[in-house]
């Protein structure tokens, strides 16, 4: 049901998701989530290494990760097809390009300060930071945005983390996201719509 509901809060406190219901164990926020996963099911080292540097390196990322990709490559989503979707309005071009400046701005970190002439973010092999951030840097591509094209070390990147997971998994993962654009042909219910415009508008600001 959804998220904001009296169900909803009872598996996450925050009313939002991603949310985890383990049992009895509830757990919210999506690297939180993560880190659990990995340990629960003692996955390969390599996705949250033991080594504590590793580790550390994996940390690092991940802290670096909400201020900086996070905070820009999903608005790109939003500004083409979700608030449009919602409000019935296209936002100016300006907006985007505004996003899109930003987004640049921690691409060009993230490849000098963390990929720099590494196969992975920490490493030769790939983490659970690879998969954060390949997962956002997905939803620009979705909506049309080839934040990879220009950039081969970002692209190279990219194809070694399709490779790591698996293509068809990789896809699969993102099939939504690459075929974001549909929704626009859907019909939402005008009471929906009245109560999330004005929520999504404001997330840009």
């Amino acid at each position: 049901g959804p998220s904001n509901s009296e169900g909803g809060g009872k598996v996450s406190l925050l009313k939002k998701v991603p949310a985890l219901k383990d049992g009895d164990f509830t757990l919210a926020e999506c690297t939180a989530i993560l880190l659990y996963l990995s340990r629960k099911y003692n996955t390969p080292d390599h996705w949250y290494p033991s080594d504590i540097q590793k580790r550390a390196r994996v940390d690092e990322y991940l802290s670096w990760h909400h201020a900086n990709i996070r905070a820009n490559a999903p608005k790109t989503m939003w500004i083409k097809v979700l608030i449009p979707l919602f409000t019935g309005q296209p936002l100016p071009s300006e907006k985007l390009q505004e996003v899109m400046e930003g987004l640049s701005t921690s691409l060009k970190q993230f490849e000098e300060r963390f990929l720099q002439d590494k196969a992975f973010i920490i490493g030769s092999e790939i983490s659970l930071a690879d998969l954060v951030a390949i997962v956002e840097l997905m939803q620009p591509v979705g909506v049309g945005c080839d934040i990879f094209e220009d950039r081969p070390r970002l692209m190279e990147w990219r194809r070694r983390v399709e490779d790591a997971v698996g293509k068809e998994l990789f896809f699969q993962a993102h099939e939504m996201i690459l075929n974001i654009k549909e929704l626009s042909n859907i019909q939402i219910d005008p009471q929906l719509k009245e109560h999330l415009a004005p929520v999504l508008m404001k997330m840009l600001k």
